[in-house]
């Protein structure tokens, strides 16, 4: 199993998302729900054409944090 991370932002009425680990693979969505259900599916075609194209999964390196500010 490989795992990512995904970031959501809202952006002009809409949404978009992007993995840090995988370039180019972005997904957008009206909602916050629909933009995440179609980044799920854009990440597992992109893993799957990785595999197809026998090129190596990269492991996941990106994290996030929220920094608090009084």
């Amino acid at each position: 199993m490989h795992r990512f991370l995904v970031v959501i932002e809202k952006v002009n009425g809409n949404y978009s998302a992007y993995s840090p680990d995988l370039p180019g693979c972005i997904a957008t969505g009206l909602t916050r729900e629909e933009a995440e259900f179609n980044m799920h599916k854009a990440v597992e075609m992109h893993v799957r054409g990785l595999l197809e194209d026998k090129l190596p999964i990269p492991e996941s390196q990106a994290s996030a944090e929220y920094v608090a500010v009084p």
